[in-house]
């Protein structure tokens, strides 16, 4: 599931501006899950986990900033689209991005206790499904680990 062989560096660039959002969220004391998607090689929309802030447990990073992004391109499909992501997204956020036909994913850390993108389950690939993301892991993956190793050490 690791990244195989050169990583462009943009996607570097993009996963840094993720683990920004990730940072946020845990300032403001949610899970540091970060998300922002790329369209044309932009950012045009940006999210973080809010589900302390909103008492919303869908108010995850991707789930914002899919929002987001549809309402950038007044559009309800995403299939030109990248998303960079710290997390491996749960399955409702998985399932979101085949329902809004999201071109790619690159994901930092996987979640073997809830990732949906390979890890625990296969949603954002499964070929039963209508329409599949191609999904990328390991793009600064230790910097996404450590931020939540650290977060969940200071709640303790």
């Amino acid at each position: 599931m690791k990244e195989q062989g050169l990583v462009d560096p943009l996607h570097y660039r993009f996963m840094e501006q993720a683990l920004k959002e990730a940072r946020s969220a845990a300032q403001m004391g949610e899970v540091p899950v970060g998300a922002v998607i790329v369209y044309r090689n932009r950012i045009i929309a940006r999210g973080h986990n809010q589900v302390e802030l909103l008492k919303d447990p869908t108010a995850h990073a991707e789930m914002i900033a899919f929002t987001a992004a549809f309402e950038h391109l007044g559009e309800k499909y995403l299939n030109e689209c990248r998303l960079y992501v710290t997390l491996e997204p749960c399955p409702m956020c998985a399932g979101a991005a085949v329902w809004s036909k999201l071109g790619s994913m690159i994901i930092a850390a996987q979640d073997d206790k809830a990732g949906a993108c390979g890890s625990l389950y296969n949603i954002a690939s499964n070929h039963q499904l209508n329409h599949r993301v191609n999904v990328s892991f390991g793009v600064m993956e230790n910097e996404s680990e450590e931020l939540l190793r650290s977060f969940f050490k200071n709640r303790r």
